[in-house]
């Protein structure tokens, strides 16, 4: 009887939480579908790009004439265009390319290819923001909306992450799945390799810093500190440039602002960091 009224219950609260997204989903379209590997249990899901870009699409112009610029795939040999049909990749082995096709890519890890497999749990805070890269959303497929379900809310109780690999347009990628907003994120997050090495960095260790300025630099942080809202963040620049070209359409001349950076002097540090606190 419990168990009965526990998948009741699941499946309907997964309808609820889903159904608001459903929508957005129609004018979506999946670039990657497959299953992410929960222990042995499989869940059906599609994947989704969580981001869009909020600057304005410029196109490139020849100053003579405003006429647009365009980009052409040409055969280096020939000269002529090549067809999106015509084209492959290779790979150059002993000064001679070996052609690969879509099921060399599929032959090499076909498990990767169709699955997120979650190795392993983490907890987010235990990884560096350096690694982390694109977001993802993931919807289950039909007849996998209660397992996903189950691994949101496991997920979600337990405070954790899963981190696991999988391949998605010819690359294996490490990322980690996690609840957010009613939905499962992935976040594909960079491998080590990835990261370059400073060359040179600075001794911070080794510079003196004074109590008072120290003192005054708390002071400053948690004066402005303040609970994150990302809704209070906008793409001014491009709102900002957008007045100008609606401007410059009606003939009118921009008006440059100067502005010139003064780079703080260490003699000047503790001053400016009184005035900041005025």
């Amino acid at each position: 009887m419990v168990t009965l009224f526990l998948s009741f219950f699941l499946l309907r609260t997964t309808k609820c939480q889903f159904s608001c997204f459903k929508g957005k989903e129609n004018l979506m379209k999946a670039i990657w579908t497959g299953a992410i590997g929960f222990g042995l249990v499989n869940i059906p899901i599609k994947i989704y790009s969580a981001t869009q870009s909020s600057s304005l699409d410029l196109d490139m112009l020849d100053r003579k004439d405003g006429a647009r610029i365009k980009y052409k795939r040409v055969n280096e040999e020939s000269g002529k265009e090549v067809e999106w049909d015509n084209i492959v990749k290779g790979y150059m082995l002993k000064d001679k390319y070996v052609v690969l096709e879509d099921a060399d890519f599929e032959e090499a890890m076909p498990e990767k290819n169709k699955m997120v497999n979650l190795q392993t749990f983490v907890k987010l805070e235990e990884i560096d923001s350096i690694y982390f890269d694109t977001p993802y959303y993931l919807l289950p497929q039909k007849a996998g909306e209660k397992a996903y379900a189950l691994l949101y809310k496991a997920l979600q109780k337990s405070k954790m992450a899963g981190l696991g690999t999988f391949v998605m347009r010819s690359s294996e990628n490490l990322a980690i799945v996690k609840p957010s907003d009613n939905v499962l994120v992935l976040n594909k997050i960079r491998f080590q390799e990835e990261i370059r090495e400073v060359e040179d960095p600075i001794n911070v260790s080794g510079i003196k810093i004074s109590k008072a300025e120290m003192d005054m630099a708390m002071q400053l942080i948690k004066m402005n500190s303040k609970e994150f809202d990302i809704s209070a963040f906008k793409n001014e620049y491009s709102s900002e440039l957008l007045k100008i070209i609606k401007a410059k359409s009606k003939g009118k001349r921009a008006t440059i602002r100067k502005i010139k950076v003064e780079n703080t002097k260490a003699t000047d540090l503790l001053e400016k960091l009184k005035a900041s606190l005025g």
